[in-house]
């Protein structure tokens, strides 16, 4: 698998990052294709990290063992048919999804063949080597299952999962949690400001009480985050009185109906597309 080259058909933001983790990890350079209708961003990644680079789709299925599909879901049944149109055989490549919302049968019904196919949930994260990627195969081997998982591993962490459904799952934990902490963040920021604060000091506090909780959470992992929370919440005191009130309030529930309505919509999408 060492010698097998990987496309990416679409190099936006999250194909950027995946292809700068994999010449950082050591991957060849001559083994990846990017490729891209607009001109210069195919010629940033070309620069930024020595890859070959295409504007025709077609070329790079050609070249390709492995061929990632990073492009907006409404565009994949174009896509599919010009694969289809071009009379390239594909039926023994392996493909990747980054799409929410299209199933392996959807895809494979696309594409004309039961290809083997692997369904990827990567997070923004992952533009940072901090990411997670949530990893589904269907007829994959255990060597190009080693292989992608490498890929990925390149922006992060990597978590298989044994049923599709469970993708959706993996969009409501990781795929849109950003989110989630931004929206949190950015209430405590808006809060700051009301208390006095400029919007400068107000966003530096923020952003360094949100890593520094971070970083104690990856570097104590023996301690759940339960013990975590607990340990800087004495009885009685300012953070109880918070914590309290958030729970009063419902942020537990609402987390959790929060996720429920992101699973929901993403089972919508599959029905939709």
């Amino acid at each position: 698998m060492s010698q097998q080259t990987i496309a990416f058909i679409g190099t936006g933001n999250m194909s950027y990052a995946i292809i700068g983790g994999m010449v950082k990890n050591g991957f060849a350079k001559e083994q990846i294709i990017a490729t891209n209708r607009n001109q210069e961003k195919l010629a940033k990644v070309a620069a930024d990290f020595g890859v070959r680079t295409t504007a025709d789709n077609i070329e790079a299925l050609q070249q390709a063992d492995i061929i990632v599909l990073s492009v907006k879901p409404q565009m994949m049944a174009e896509l599919a048919q010009s694969f289809i149109a071009a009379g390239v055989d594909f039926s023994n490549k392996v493909f990747i999804s980054v799409a929410a919302g299209i199933t392996v049968k959807r895809l494979q019904e696309m594409l004309g063949h039961p290809v083997k196919m692997v369904r990827c949930m990567p997070n923004t994260p992952s533009l940072l080597g901090r990411g997670v990627s949530g990893l589904y195969a269907e007829g994959t081997s255990e060597e190009e299952n080693q292989f992608i998982e490498a890929v990925f591993n390149s922006t992060g962490l990597v978590v298989w999962v044994d049923k599709e459904e469970q993708i959706n799952d993996i969009i409501a934990v990781t795929g849109s949690s950003p989110a989630y902490f931004f929206l949190f963040m950015e209430a405590i920021e808006q809060k700051a400001i009301e208390l006095g604060f400029n919007a400068e000091q107000a966003r530096a506090l923020v952003q360094q009480t949100a890593l520094g909780a971070a970083e104690m959470a990856l570097s104590q992992t023996d301690i759940s985050i339960a013990q975590l929370r607990a340990n800087v919440t004495s009885k009685g005191g300012t953070t109880h009185a918070a914590v309290e009130h958030l729970k009063a309030n419902g942020l537990v529930e609402n987390v959790s109906g929060a996720m429920d309505a992101c699973i929901a919509r993403a089972q919508e999408m599959e029905q939709e597309i």
